[in-house]
């Protein structure tokens, strides 16, 4: 699924650079003497400029899906175990105990079990 949004997202980056480079230069003239209609300069502006704010309206959707995405497929646990050493490696030393885990050992009684991560 990730794979098509990317493909659709890079469509759609492609399409916006090419109306991007289609839309005329707005630093000469200013419009001076154009008529109105469709496929006058000014007409082919509004298509060009609403055109350019679609495809970015969908690039933004586009990107903000792939986001998600990719957060949902996020491993939030750690690699290193609790100790800041890696987990379940033999011969690995073990987690410092807690100060509340210390004291259980000095009576005798036996560490809280450490729950796995998520």
């Amino acid at each position: 699924m990730q794979t098509v949004v990317i493909v659709i997202h890079l469509m759609i980056v492609m399409a916006m650079i090419g109306v991007v480079l289609l839309q005329k230069s707005e630093g000469g003239g200013l419009g001076i003497g154009s008529t109105g209609g469709f496929m006058s300069s000014r007409g082919t502006a509004n298509v060009l400029t609403r055109a350019t704010a679609v495809l970015a309206g969908v690039f933004f959707a586009t990107s903000l899906f792939l986001s998600i995405l990719a957060g949902l497929h996020r491993n939030p646990g750690s690699i290193l175990g609790p100790g800041g050493t890696p987990a379940n490696v033999p011969g690995a030393p073990s987690a410092p105990l807690s100060p509340l885990d210390q004291l259980r050992q000095q009576e005798g009684a036996p560490p809280a079990p450490v729950a796995p991560p998520p």
